[in-house]
């Protein structure tokens, strides 16, 4: 082994302290670790860091010099040497490998003896290339022509086919070529040209250009190398000599079984670089490709290769790809590095790797990012289809699906009548869409954010979607899409839209079918045993409360009533509620809407019995029912027998300035308080029906939106104990409720101490919450939030990511004051960001109860609620 002098200075690739990464990188951490698993890994020493940065000023022989025959002698004993890079992340680069370091004319004798002779040359040309390159910094296209000048000069198929004699030739061509081009004389003492590879290595990694590359991947301009010096494990020679790759798992499923390339008298990548065929690993691998499989020719190796993969992933707790050679029948382990994997492939990864002991279930658990749970929730493209894109948007809602272009609700509507898929393409969606939206297989928009009504929908129903495709133009009058590219296409034509990528692409695409069991329900079953927080779900319907119970939903944290208003047999009835010029007019209309509603709640208390239902009484302003051009308020009018004047009046004196801030939510109860006396009544009545079925009983939870002030929540309140009073009184049967407030203003936020003597709970609604507190419309943002992001003005669009600083500060004071004012005071998110794996963080910390999300984001918060409470508990 290394003097004692020398083990000083460097580290043995067997030694337990290689594992700090930081000092000695990520490949030296990884041959380590393999080493220690007692795997054949060949024998080194690594350079650390601070070493290699005194070589990069003062160069390898004043910094090493006094060592560097033991070295030599320690790990070669007469055999080549190789230098490798090893930077502390392997993304960052790093100087290329210089292989067979030792080779002279010299040493080149007993090199032939034990190799053979050509083969011996081949791995001298193979020195001086790299030298050249990478020592001498001549220009690779340079010396790769003398290489084919050679070749063609032979009259050889390539350089495998050069003789011995050519190969020698070759040989000194690249000695002249060094010689006359640098000026340099190829050293014949293997320390100096060992010198000279760690001088190139270490000057290379600290000189500019080096620099700016790494900054550019992300890593501080004055990160470390450390590099490695390794006993040669040649590739070439007699017997079963050459270089493959391993492959443990497939890539897109996660499923176990061993694969790759090998190439036969190769070292380092050579089988993926295409110079010559490489043949497969296993027979299971050979259809398809030509030739045998090296398990033919060679099966004690490829049964070490999996005996190898089997020990690593139980040691080192995942699967790897190994880089390997072969030396004579003999492997030799160079490198490994964590098997490449689809969000599908990873979570079967994790679970099969906790089922087998090799990591606990925690570990598996943080292993998986929770938004990455969307590839198996919905359609994806086919990883391997040809994509042809023709615009891009906003991600809002992740799957995909192609269908023939549709510009209006009602030709959806007409596809899905005749079974055919189809896209709706619209400039931004409104309420009326919702039909359309409900027939269409996928959705997009020329404009709108995260937070738009196109995107909280179309999550909602697990749409995909895309939003804000700013570079398509949409021309409804002419019929048509033009794309980024300038192609048009018209109603009819087929489109994809992914929105798990936010592109648009032509024709119809590949897709990979959602897969919700197997590895991915152990995967939530084990999130669920873990969690604190509990995960509900934004329902407004009777299928999406399936939906929801599907996906173990801890019941129903916001269902919005006015959803149920849009089908086609209730939104005439709504319509001449808003029209009725009378009190009592508008009692005969909400009569009518009364069983419609009750029975909706019937369905949804049935459905999640045993679970908290929480009904955000009516929000948005009166005008979104009514229509909005003159040919549809003219058969509104035929319809309702009235003057067609009446409904363009009407809706002109509901219009507002700026209707999201206006005649909306708790404001419509206090100046039309038989509005929400109607939907409570429909609460009330559904309960008494559900509950005399028997079985758990249901207590509903009635939310009031938009609430700014304490007075609001006492005059509702009023009117819906009446209200259960009167039906109360009506059955002989009490009737309990639990009574909450959305928090959706900052003065709600700030005054929730006040709030909380009334209300039961607080629900924060973060959509609103975060327009209002940074005065952005959330559906005009899109417009202009991609160059605030690339600007950094906002690190993340604060409609996705919840912004912490500003709005969670809101948060985290509501929080406090509703609780010091009642102790049993219930804390909910039901924005938006009751999804986002980040923002549920953020509840876990903040002491929340539960969060509220889509049903089809539900998996995502579930699982972050679990990686959140490992955290919490120190089990990260």
């Amino acid at each position: 082994m290394i003097e004692p002098g020398t083990a000083a200075r460097y580290k043995s690739l067997r030694d337990p302290d290689i594992r700090a990464v930081e000092r000695f990188g990520e490949r030296a951490a990884r041959l380590g670790a393999l080493a220690g698993l007692g795997l054949p890994v060949p024998r080194g020493i690594v350079l650390p860091t601070d070493l290699v940065a005194e070589i990069a000023v003062a160069g390898a022989a004043a910094v090493v010099g006094h060592d560097i025959g033991a070295l030599v002698h320690a790990l070669a004993d007469g055999a080549l040497l190789a230098v490798r890079s090893s930077a502390p992340r392997r993304d960052w680069g790093g100087p290329p490998a210089i292989l067979n370091i030792g080779l002279t004319d010299a040493t080149l004798p007993a090199v032939a003896a034990l190799v053979g002779e050509r083969a011996a040359l081949d791995l001298y040309r193979r020195l001086l290339q790299s030298y050249a390159t990478g020592v001498a910094g001549l220009d690779p296209e340079d010396v790769e022509a003398i290489l084919l000048d050679r070749v063609k000069l032979a009259g050889a198929a390539g350089e495998e086919a050069l003789d011995a004699g050519a190969l020698a030739a070759l040989v000194q061509d690249y000695k002249t070529f060094l010689q006359d081009e640098a000026a340099l004389a190829f050293p014949a003492d293997p320390a100096e040209q060992l010198f000279a590879a760690l001088d190139a290595a270490a000057r290379g990694w600290a000189g500019p250009s080096a620099r700016l590359l790494r900054t550019a991947r992300g890593a501080p301009e004055d990160a470390g190398l450390a590099l490695i010096v390794q006993r040669m494990a040649l590739g070439l020679g007699p017997g079963m000599s050459g270089a493959g790759i391993a492959h443990f798992v497939e890539e897109r499923s996660g499923a176990p079984g061993l694969s790759g390339r090998y190439l036969a008298q190769a070292q380092g990548q050579d089988a993926l670089m295409g110079l010559r065929t490489p043949q497969v690993l296993t027979r299971a691998e050979r259809a398809g490709a030509s030739g045998p499989a090296l398990e033919d020719a060679a099966p004690v190796a490829v049964a070490a290769l999996v005996a190898a993969g089997a020990v690593i992933a139980r040691g080192m707790g995942d699967i790897y790809t190994l880089e390997f050679t072969l030396q004579d029948g003999m492997l030799h382990i160079l490198d490994a590095t964590p098997a490449r994997r689809s969000p599908r492939a990873a979570v079967r990864i994790a679970v099969e790797l906790a089922e087998a002991g090799a990591i606990t279930r925690a570990q598996a658990l943080l292993r998986i990012e929770p938004r990455s749970l969307a590839e198996h929730l919905h359609p994806q493209i086919d990883p391997g289809h040809r994509r042809d894109p023709i615009g891009r948007g906003l991600a809002a809602s992740p799957g995909a699906a192609s269908g023939r272009i549709v510009f209006s609700a009602q030709a959806a509507m007409q596809c899905a009548a005749q079974e055919i898929s189809a896209i709706l393409v619209r400039v931004e969606t409104s309420p009326e869409d919702i039909r359309g939206m409900h027939s269409a297989t996928g959705l997009l928009t020329v404009r709108g954010g995260m937070t738009s009504h196109a995107a909280v929908i179309a999550r909602g129903l697990g749409l995909p979607c895309i939003v804000g495709a700013g570079d398509i133009r949409l021309d409804l009058k002419a019929g048509t899409l033009k794309a980024a590219d300038g192609r048009i296409f018209r109603e009819g034509d087929e489109i994809t839209v992914d929105g798990s990528r936010g592109e648009v692409l032509a024709g119809t695409a590949r897709t990979v079918p959602p897969e919700l069991s197997g590895a991915f329900a152990k995967l939530m079953g084990w999130a669920d045993a873990t969690r604190r927080l509990q995960v509900r779900a934004n329902a407004d319907t009777p299928a999406d409360a399936r939906v929801s119970r599907g996906f173990n939903a801890a019941g129903i944290g916001l269902c919005r009533t006015e959803q149920m208003f849009f089908d086609a047999d209730r939104i005439n009835v709504m319509r001449e509620m808003i029209l009725a010029d009378t009190r009592e007019a508008r009692q005969r209309a909400l009569d009518k809407l009364l069983p419609m509603q009750r029975s909706d709640f019937e369905e949804l208390f049935e459905i999640m019995r045993g679970l908290p239902v929480t009904i955000r009484l009516l929000d948005p302003p009166l005008h979104e029912f009514l229509p909005v051009n003159r040919e549809e308020m003219r058969d509104l009018a035929d319809l309702m027998d009235i003057p067609v004047s009446q409904v363009i009046q009407r809706a002109e004196s509901l219009q507002e300035f700026n209707p999201m801030l206006g005649m909306r939510g708790v404001r419509l109860a206090v100046t039309m308080p038989e509005i929400y006396a109607m939907q409570a009544r429909a609460i009330f009545e559904a309960v008494l029906a559900v509950n005399a079925r028997g079985g758990a009983p249901v207590t509903p939870e009635i939310m009031i939106p938009l609430v700014s002030a304490h007075r609001e929540v006492e005059l509702v309140k009023g009117h819906i104990d009446a209200v259960a009073a009167e039906v109360s009184a009506e059955h002989g049967v009490p009737l309990p409720y639990r009574l909450g407030v959305m928090v959706e203003t900052p003065r709600a936020a700030l005054r929730a101490g006040d709030l909380a003597r009334t209300a039961q709970f607080l629900s924060f609604g973060t959509n609103d919450l975060t327009q209002m507190t940074y005065g952005l419309s959330r559906d005009d943002a899109g417009r202009f939030m991609r160059d605030y992001v690339n600007q950094g003005v906002f690190p993340e669009d604060p409609f996705h990511a919840l912004d912490l600083e500003g709005v969670g500060e809101l948060l985290l004071i509501a929080a406090q004051r509703g609780r010091e004012a009642n102790g049993d005071l219930v804390l909910g998110l039901c924005g938006e960001h009751g999804g986002d794996p980040a923002s549920v963080r953020f509840c876990e910390l903040a002491g929340f109860d539960y969060v509220s999300c889509s049903p089809f984001r539900m998996p995502i918060a579930q699982l972050a609620a679990a990686q959140a409470a490992l955290l919490a508990r120190g089990e990260g």
